[in-house]
């Protein structure tokens, strides 16, 4: 058995990409797409059919410039994710427009807009997840949203100030990032080695884990963003783990044992929940961690440039 393999014994195993040839060898349970990730894709050549098939449907719907090239990205989305759910049983994770990540209401239309797009195409909407930066703003998103039937993955997710909102507003899934919080720290203390136990991505989503199973939380942890396979390793047993092509291969090639790391059953469970954190709490202590104010507001605007480039990609070749 390979480590792959065994892995998914103590854990659902997602694949994060928008390589549709990736993820049908794979078949993993679930999957996530960003767009980095679809821009990626896009500028491949390999899914021409996507664009093709996007810029018609904008250039029917018509309007301004503006709004066909609005309507344009959002179509190469949710064709992505349709193409995707051929090869998995569960889940697709669709991301929004991270310029949108400080406006509540932005974000609920910007999702059923979506959402509306997949039943467009034929799609059980049950099989999509929405995906929105862990600002309180997009944290307030999900909890709407969940009510109108819903769900969302709430990513970009570095300090346990996100998390426990999370838990308290009943965001379905969230993904921690484990590898751009290891990032951080190999970054600003460059006389520290760390060994996989002792990794500070590692040790962020223990903790979330350990909070969230001792006091019954429902939010799914899906840890992201690995930089080796040690780091996967050292979270097998976590709800899910969303894993990259490339590491992937690795596990795959591996047959090294390990043993689960992670164990709802050897956690101690109370019957109370905690006070839910408000919107003042939450914004201070977000700010009292610096590694996850500077990587937050990274991956939006990282987002947020490859958001642009796909537009300017599409606009070039309308």
């Amino acid at each position: 058995m390979n480590q792959l393999e065994r892995l998914k014994k103590y854990t659902t195993v997602v694949v994060d990409s928008g390589d549709i040839e990736c993820i049908a060898r794979y078949r993993p349970q679930d999957a996530t797409t960003n767009p980095t990730l679809i821009l990626k894709s896009v500028l491949s050549k390999k899914y021409d059919f996507i664009i093709n098939e996007a810029i018609q449907y904008a250039k029917k719907m018509g309007g301004s410039q503006s709004n066909q090239l609005q309507n344009a990205s959002d179509m190469v989305s949710v064709r992505f994710g349709k193409e995707i759910l051929k090869y998995i049983p569960g889940y697709i994770s669709t991301e929004i427009d991270a310029r949108l990540s400080f406006n509540t209401d932005q974000c609920v239309q910007k999702a059923i807009k979506l959402i509306n797009l997949y039943k467009e195409q034929d799609i059980d909407t049950s099989r999509v997840l929405i995906k929105l930066a862990a600002t309180w703003e997009c944290i307030q998103a999900a909890y709407k949203l969940k009510k109108l039937g819903i769900l969302c993955n709430l990513t970009l997710l570095f300090s346990f100030a996100q998390a426990r909102a999370c838990a308290d507003f009943d965001v379905f899934l969230i993904s921690p990032f484990v590898g751009r919080i290891y990032d951080w720290y190999q970054k600003n203390n460059t006389d520290h080695s760390y060994c996989s136990a002792s990794d500070p991505g590692v040790l962020a989503v223990k903790k979330i884990f350990f909070y969230y199973k001792k006091y019954m939380y429902k939010t799914i942890i899906m840890g992201a963003s690995f930089r080796n396979v040690e780091q996967i390793l050292e979270l097998s047993g976590c709800d899910r783990i969303t894993i990259s092509p490339d590491l992937l291969n690795l596990l795959e090639n591996k047959t090294c044992d390990f043993n689960k790391k992670l164990d709802i059953k050897k956690i101690s469970t109370v019957s109370f929940k905690p006070t839910p954190i408000s919107e003042s709490e939450f914004r201070f202590l977000h700010n009292q961690d610096a590694m996850a104010v500077e990587k937050l507001s990274e991956g939006i605007r990282q987002f947020s440039h490859d958001q642009i480039e796909l537009e300017n990609f599409l606009l070039s070749v309308f």
